[in-house]
């Protein structure tokens, strides 16, 4: 058997996160080829990044970035296996630096394929791989938004991120003139993306963006409801038609009450800013994640747990 540098175990040890022990023992038994030990590592099922590769990723972090004077910003999640790492130091420092990094980045796809930003001989993928080895958990981005002013036009991105990096937002207001110069329109912003953060039913920015299915899907359940059967067609018709547009106003943001001021709504709101800044302000567009959502968790008792980990071992 070949003798190996501590470096070469050291190194080993950072790309697989098997132990010490195990990676010397590979990379003697592979004459000290790296790329050998590895695939002899996976072979006798030692390497931590394999073995995570599989499991489910429900925590994590929600991160935004905004850059270039508000123009440009994006909303990241970045998801591991548990709380206890996604409130690890570098777990923490490695979702910051990917959400700077993703500015530029269409899709998660695009984004790993990018050299990182702070070791460009790596791309994000590796890195992400690197600390999978590391923290000993399985890790992934798994969505991201991109919000981007077009050229010419006068506004600005915000962001808000609330519950410690559960609730994301990105939100982009625009405006005619030079109002987005002005730190008031800046305040409106950031009280707009609070808002989409505290109104988790709410989809779209006005009615006139929703789907017209979406209003045919609603206005087809409302009629065949039981209390409007014995009802002349004339008022079922009326009172279906109040309904849908209720529904149709709690799925749009500019409809919702102002979570500062509910004697107000978010439209009324805008309205006032665009008086008081003598320009005409919209909200362009909003993007809210849910750490988590849609991930079915794995429900396991302590004991399931713990048996769970001496099996695995």
């Amino acid at each position: 058997m070949a003798e190996v540098s501590a470096k070469l175990v050291q190194e080993l040890r950072q790309k697989t996160g098997a132990g010490m022990m195990d990676c010397k023992k590979a990379l003697k038994e592979n004459e000290g080829d790296i790329e050998k030990a590895s695939e002899w590592l996976r072979q006798k099922g030692i390497s931590k990044a394999d073995k995570a590769a599989g499991k489910v990723t429900a925590e994590g972090l929600v991160e935004t970035a905004v850059q270039q004077d508000g123009r440009v910003g994006v909303l990241l999640e970045v998801n591991c296996q548990t709380d206890f790492v996604a409130r690890n130091d570098a777990f923490k420092a490695l979702v910051s630096n990917l959400a700077l990094q993703a500015v530029t980045a269409s899709s998660v796809s695009e984004l790993l394929s990018q050299p990182y930003i702070e070791n460009k001989d790596l791309t994000v993928a590796e890195i992400l791989k690197q600390q999978v080895a590391q923290l000993g958990e399985n890790m992934q981005v798994r969505r991201l938004e991109n919000f981007s002013l077009n050229s010419g036009t006068q506004g600005v991105v915000e962001s808000y991120i609330h519950t410690g990096g559960r609730v994301g937002v990105l939100v982009e207001l625009d405006c005619q003139n030079t109002a987005a110069n002005n730190e008031e329109f800046k305040t409106l912003a950031r009280n707009i993306a609070m808002q989409v953060a505290a109104c988790p039913n709410v989809e779209y920015v006005n009615v006139e963006e929703i789907p017209t299915e979406i209003a045919q899907k609603e206005k087809e359940i409302e009629m065949g409801r039981d209390d409007l059967a014995n009802k002349p067609d004339n008022i079922k018709e009326k009172i279906v038609q109040g309904r849908i547009d209720k529904r149709l106003k709690e799925m749009t943001l500019v409809d919702q009450p102002y979570i500062r001021d509910q004697s107000i709504t978010v439209e009324e709101l805008v309205k006032q800013a665009s008086n008081k800044l003598g320009d005409t302000i919209e909200v362009k567009r909003f993007a809210r994640f849910v750490l988590g959502e849609g991930i079915e968790k794995q429900e396991m008792s302590f004991a399931d747990e713990v048996a769970a980990q001496i099996g695995a071992k």
